[in-house]
């Protein structure tokens, strides 16, 4: 499977974004990495980077070498590389729209796993769908407490927003987080150390398209057509919950998806590089 790259200064890339409303609980010392109170991050380069790209028909996306490097040297993921026709449904959750329900019955009915990454007050209020995804298999994964922009935050503050969230997960459903997502598609070489050392692995994705806008929805046939022409071997697909779009049109998706080949695996079966830190 050929990967196409890009460098940096590429002119077209296009940038998503999780649009939530977001709150929760504040800092906590305590969860702090003996390598944060140590300052050896102070080495590490804090300026953040937009997770931006090309899209390519049918195959994996145009990306900049020195954003793919960075990313799987801290155990993160985009893409399955071993060249295998699977793929991988993600979908973020910052606020609950009134379709989560309506995918979770199209995945059950296709039998079809997939994770979603929930913020601090989602987490909070939609306890029954929290449950259900349990329940039903999914994964459930860190989008943080309050979906701040990480790179612009102190070690301490990027800290708190995965911990308190993995740990309050822990303390409702009795379910640990292994998955997290930055808030924006948004990192720098410091987020992503402290997310590894926390033992967590980054999923950024390799297909997503602008599908956050609940007043500039098209209908379902506007998303399979976003969809079905980028799909590529060992895809992370990042879709938006809120999108009544995806709602009606995921099972045609994942029926079309199915008849070309393809078979979706769970994060848990997604390579990952492996680091010292990297459980």
């Amino acid at each position: 499977m050929k990967i196409h790259r890009i460098t940096v200064t590429a002119a077209a890339i296009i940038f998503t974004a999780a649009l939530c409303a977001c709150g929760g609980a504040g800092a906590d010392d305590t969860h702090i990495p003996a390598s944060a109170v140590s300052g050896s991050y102070s080495g590490l380069d804090p300026k953040g980077t937009g997770w931006g790209f090309v899209r390519v028909k049918g195959a994996p996306p145009e990306l900049p070498d020195s954003q793919i490097e960075m990313l799987e040297r801290y155990g993160g993921a985009y893409l399955d590389h071993s060249g295998e026709k699977t793929l991988y449904l993600t979908f973020d959750e910052g606020y609950e729209n009134g379709f989560t329900a309506m995918i979770l019955d199209t995945l059950q009915r296709t039998q079809t796993p997939a994770a979603f990454f929930v913020t601090g007050p989602y987490l909070e209020k939609e306890g029954d769908l929290i449950r259900r995804m349990i329940d039903e298999g999914h994964t459930v994964g860190n989008h943080t407490v309050h979906h701040l922009n990480l790179p612009n935050q102190p070690v301490e503050t990027v800290t708190a927003e995965i911990t308190e969230l993995n740990d309050r997960c822990r303390e409702l459903y009795g379910y640990e987080m292994k998955y997290m997502r930055p808030p924006e598609g948004e990192f720098s070489e410091r987020t992503l150390a402290v997310t590894n050392d926390l033992g967590m692995h980054t999923v950024m994705w390799s297909f997503a398209y602008k599908d956050w806008d609940v007043n500039a929805q098209q209908g379902a046939d506007h998303a399979y057509e976003s969809v079905m022409p980028y799909l590529h071997d060992g895809a992370v697909i990042l879709l938006h919950a809120v999108s009544s779009d995806n709602a009606n049109a995921l099972e045609r998706i994942i029926e079309a998806a199915k008849s070309e080949g393809y078979t979706f695996r769970p994060l848990d079966d997604l390579p990952f590089s492996q680091t010292d830190n990297a459980e």
